[in-house]
């Protein structure tokens, strides 16, 4: 704690002479009651830091096991992530996977999205969008013979 509470505590002993000694105790009581509070304070401080870090590392620790990768790697993981939840040990191994050995599974779509997808592209693959039937329709009006209309009609 820094000596700046007590040099300013000088200073105000002096002045609350001249108004009594009441005054002066009640000073000194409250002075004595913030500086508490201030090494109470400091003290909790203290100890959120530590039960933060502590917090941090064994969820570290407890995806790093999850996955087979040595506990050393928590070291660089901590210095890596300044939020450390489950999520981003993660994505913070899959992003460094090839650090490890690690081979990072690729998301399979299921069969049945698979199917589904399969049949939107066969519904969609010959259809005419509407931008293509207006340029169509357009091209039709603006031919000036039949051999154009047929070579139009041809083409699509």
């Amino acid at each position: 704690m820094s000596n700046t509470y007590w040099d300013e505590d000088d200073d105000l002993d002096a002045e609350s002479q001249s108004f009594g000694s009441s005054e002066s105790d009640l000073l000194k009581k409250l002075r004595k009651a913030k500086r508490a509070d201030e090494k109470r304070i400091k003290e909790l401080t203290e100890q959120l830091v530590g039960l933060s870090k502590v917090q941090r590392e064994r969820t570290v620790k407890e995806v790093l096991e999850k996955k087979g990768v040595n506990l050393k790697a928590a070291r660089l993981v901590m210095k890596d992530l300044d939020d450390v939840n489950e999520e981003s040990v993660n994505r913070w191994l899959e992003d460094n996977a090839d650090l490890f050995g690690l081979e990072v599974a690729k998301q399979e779509v299921p069969t049945q999205d698979l199917a589904a997808l399969r049949q939107q592209d066969i519904l969609t693959q010959g259809a005419v969008t509407p931008d293509a039937g207006m340029d169509l329709e357009q091209r039709l009006n603006q031919a000036g013979s039949a051999d154009e209309i047929l070579s139009l009609l041809r083409s699509q």
